[in-house]
């Protein structure tokens, strides 16, 4: 293992409070998979915010609801999906092929469930993010303005994509197998799983797509509140990871249930 590799997975441990571990090969991989694919995704998401604002613009001469850009969207929306499910998939085989080379491996007696992964707390802010979204977009729909309608059917079509992909992606996280050799890496697993779903429940799109697209020529409480969307969910994210335990007392936890 390089050294700077050694250097970034003992600082990884120290942060999650398993300092007395010895960083290994298996975490330097592990690690370095999910490093490639959090890139990898927010280059996703950034090409289906460009797409989808592309389809707005496109739709907008017909100064109503077209069916050619929204066709475009759904497919923008499919291939957003096709992309993160692959990255997904794609971490997981890794995490595979790297506790192939292992000499023995041990698993987690009990399936972990989405309330010791991913927690109350986080699971309820998606949620109520979500919905808030889903509901002001809702709102807008039977506006007059055929701006702010047809961003509002863009953010319903890109929510409904963003809820199917997370609810995929988080079965992704919970089923796959423990990779690990021994209590430590079996409790840095735990961790990395916590890692990944609340990194999936971080509503980047849910947060971007009220502030880009409900904007129109009229002006109306959905552009304060579009952008207001996005401060209360900064603020009550910052609420839940303080008043939440941490990754790494989280993963603890979760294995003292087996």
């Amino acid at each position: 293992m390089r050294q700077a590799d050694h250097t970034e997975v003992k600082q990884w441990l120290t942060q999650r409070g398993l300092a007395d571990v010895e960083p290994t090969p298996l975490l330097a991989t592990r690690l370095a998979v999910r490093r490639h694919a959090k890139v990898a995704d927010s280059l996703l998401l950034a090409a289906f915010l460009i797409g989808a604002a592309l389809t707005h613009a496109l739709s907008l001469p017909a100064g109503g609801t077209s069916w050619l850009p929204l066709l475009v969207l759904a497919a923008l929306v499919v291939g957003l999906l096709v992309a993160q499910w692959l990255l997904g998939g794609w971490v997981r085989r890794a995490d595979q092929r790297a506790g192939g080379e292992l000499p023995r491996r041990v698993a987690h007696p009990v399936e972990l469930g989405w309330r010791a992964v991913l927690g109350r707390p986080h699971a309820m802010f998606a949620i109520a993010t979500f919905a808030g979204a889903l509901l002001l977009a809702l709102s807008v729909l039977p506006i007059a303005d055929a701006t702010l309608r047809n961003g509002a059917v863009v953010v319903l079509i890109g929510l409904a994509g963003t809820g199917v992909g997370i609810v995929l992606q988080l079965r992704q996280v919970l089923a796959s197998p423990a990779v690990a050799e021994d209590e430590a890496s079996l409790t840095a697993d735990v961790i990395m799983r916590v890692e990944d779903a609340r990194a999936l429940v971080t509503p980047s799109l849910v947060w971007s797509l009220p502030a880009i697209f409900l904007y129109g020529e009229s002006l109306g409480w959905w552009n304060a509140v579009s952008v207001a969307l996005v401060v209360a969910g900064v603020i009550a994210l910052c609420l839940v990871q303080f008043k939440t335990a941490d990754v790494g007392t989280t993963a603890r936890r979760a294995m003292a249930t087996r």
